[in-house]
């Protein structure tokens, strides 16, 4: 199983990809999407083609997105909606199953408590993967979100 975990964001997504080798979690690939602060049509195009060469480059079997968190701001709400679109078109487009997740089950999943901060999330992420150095915030998010899809998909096929 070789999973692609999204950290959605319309400024910047996050991606991570993981693969189960036996009972171990190994580190496949992590990059950041940096889609800039321009008109948000052209924030989706650049999400679109730099997930679309992530997906193409690494070839998961299967993808993991969080969800939304609703904030305050209405607005933000509403772009980071659109990112999440574009990340789920391109890996629906790839033909990929698409496991979604909240914030606080992924820190949970990872780390235990469900209002872990990103840096204890980073540091968990980097641990379990045996990573040199931490990855940039987004793309530990992302790991994240990849290993608990990744953890639960097996819990899934154990206890069937």
């Amino acid at each position: 199983m070789r999973v692609i975990g999204i950290d959605p964001g319309s400024r910047r997504m996050g991606w991570g990809v993981v693969e189960r080798v036996g009972t171990r979690l190994e580190h496949v690939a992590h990059g950041v999407i940096v889609a800039g602060t321009g008109e948000l049509p052209g924030r989706l195009l650049t999400i679109d083609r730099e997930l679309t060469e992530a997906v193409s480059a690494h070839a998961p079997s299967c993808a993991a997105m969080e969800t939304i968190f609703f904030g305050k701001n209405a607005q933000s709400a509403v772009k980071l909606g659109h990112a999440r679109g574009a990340a789920m078109v391109v890996l629906a487009r790839a033909g990929l199953t698409i496991g979604e997740y909240q914030p606080t089950l992924v820190k949970r999943a990872v780390v235990g408590a469900g209002r872990a901060s990103k840096e204890q999330l980073a540091r968990l992420v980097t641990a379990l993967l045996r990573l040199p150095n931490p990855p940039p915030e987004d793309a530990a998010d992302a790991l994240a979100v990849a290993i608990t899809h990744a953890n639960a998909s097996r819990f899934a096929a154990l206890v069937r």
